[in-house]
């Protein structure tokens, strides 16, 4: 059923209502990755897909940030008329709050936005904090980074800025497919961010890639175990962990 609308959006710019959703455990599966981006990276090389970004790329906003959850998603662009133009009419046209409307507890903001402009502001960052969302990433700048960082609300995106977007961009749509820094997320996608970047997963192959970063995993901690152990080098560098 869809939830009533906030009116920031027409109807049909509105791609998605409810979304589909992954099982409780898919989620506490990749929660519990201890190198959530990086192993999550890996899966994906090993089944033949694409999704990474780093965060020289996107950054986040606070130390040691990470988040697992499903993406809604805002797609946004650049008005039409110039901002003075704009600002003398009075109208904002920036739709993000119908997406927190949309969202469950727990989902990702992801935002196909414009650089160097706000594609969210504090009080926006309030409202998805309020509306349960775990944080956002963003293709595009974002406005009062003291106020994210006051709630604790972790941004991924290509930096702060003053510049507001009200006079200069538009939501073209909500819960359809954006592209951040060319990798295409459709709403309900698995997003995984923590300080190395953000890895996207499609929904369809996310139990698939959980599977595989879990045997990545223990790879990886048997050889951790291995090196603590001292191992001789010769025997590490001939043994296959993953």
């Amino acid at each position: 059923m869809r939830k009533p609308l906030t009116g920031r959006v027409a109807l049909e710019a509105i791609r998605r209502g409810a979304l589909p959703r992954l099982p409780a455990g898919v989620l506490e599966g990749f929660r519990a990755l201890d190198d959530l981006t990086g192993t999550a990276s890996d899966a994906l090389d090993q089944l033949g897909l694409t999704g990474a970004i780093a965060a020289s790329v996107l950054a986040p906003n606070l130390p040691a940030p990470r988040i697992v959850g499903q993406a809604v998603t805002v797609r946004n662009v650049e008005r039409p008329e110039s901002p003075a133009a704009a600002a003398a009419g009075g109208k904002g046209r920036m739709g993000e709050h119908e997406a927190y409307n949309q969202a469950e507890p727990g989902d990702v903001v992801v935002i196909e936005g414009l650089a160097q402009v706000s594609n969210m502001g504090g009080q926006s960052a309030t409202l998805a904090s309020r509306s349960g969302c775990a944080g956002a990433v963003i293709d595009g700048g974002y406005r009062d980074p003291g106020a994210a960082r006051g709630l604790g609300f972790p941004i991924w995106s290509r930096g702060a800025t003053p510049v507001t977007g009200k006079w200069r961009l538009e939501t073209a749509e909500i819960n359809g497919r954006v592209r951040i820094a060319g990798v295409a997320v459709d709403a309900g996608d698995l997003i995984l961010a923590d300080e190395a970047g953000i890895v996207c997963v499609p929904f369809a192959h996310a139990a698939a890639v959980l599977a595989e970063a879990e045997r990545i995993a223990a790879g990886d901690t048997r050889q951790r175990q291995d090196i603590a152990g001292g191992i001789d080098l010769a025997t590490l560098a001939a043994t296959r962990y993953k």
